[in-house]
């Protein structure tokens, strides 16, 4: 066991540290077309949240199901998740990990995604991470509260001394709420706040310095 006396900085990674929307989005746009991206990109969230409730699908199957659900032709329904390890980290992402790395924070990504697929966007992104929890490998999706449970479990990180980072309300920052867990909510799509999260970003480029304003 490890890590309580350190600070720990947990991280969704799709759409806080990869451009998760602009991958799905672009995906989306070339099977079924520039003129009903949009639409296709909001009905695939709401497939995705269903898809994900029993934890028993791997997430390569969860976009594969996705697809043919919103009605991809033949051979094209698993496209998506072929696409995802060329989805690219956020212009930002490298630079703010590296600095927060600097201060002494110790970093871990809790992902609803799969082994393969994590580790392709852990490479581009380029920093190293002392723990990744997989929702495939612990049955599990966020915002279900498997993913912490099982970060604590791995690492004995102390909780006062944890933050978690995502940009989705849903996902992360709710449970992170309900956890009792300090959040920095990475709000790049102009939303609106609820639930409200400890510290509110635009992107992370502030990240260093939040994390060491929440835990000294």
């Amino acid at each position: 066991m490890r890590g309580g006396a350190d600070r720990w900085a947990t991280f969704d990674c799709y759409g806080t540290l990869i451009d998760w929307n602009g991958g799905i989005r672009a995906e989306l746009a070339r099977v079924f077309g520039e003129a009903d991206a949009d639409l296709n990109l909001s009905r695939y969230h709401e497939l995705e949240h269903v898809l994900q409730a029993d934890g028993l699908r791997t997430y390569r199957e969860v976009m594969t199901d996705a697809m043919l659900r919103l009605g991809a032709p033949p051979g094209e329904e698993g496209g998506l998740a072929d696409s995802l390890p060329s989805w690219q980290p956020f212009p930002e992402a490298r630079a703010a990990l590296e600095e927060a790395r600097g201060r002494g924070w110790r970093l871990a990504i809790l992902t609803n995604s799969d082994p393969d697929l994590i580790e392709t966007s852990k490479a581009l992104i380029g920093v190293s991470f002392e723990e990744t929890v997989v929702a495939s490998q612990i049955h599990s999706y966020k915002p279900a509260h498997r993913h912490w449970s099982e970060f604590y479990a791995r690492t004995n990180a102390d909780p006062a001394r944890h933050v978690h980072v995502g940009a989705s309300l849903f996902h992360d920052i709710a449970p992170a709420n309900e956890l009792g867990i300090p959040s920095i909510w990475i709000n790049r799509l102009d939303e609106r706040a609820h639930p409200v999260p400890t510290r509110e970003l635009r992107n992370l480029s502030p990240l260093a310095d939040t994390l060491d304003g929440l835990v000294a």
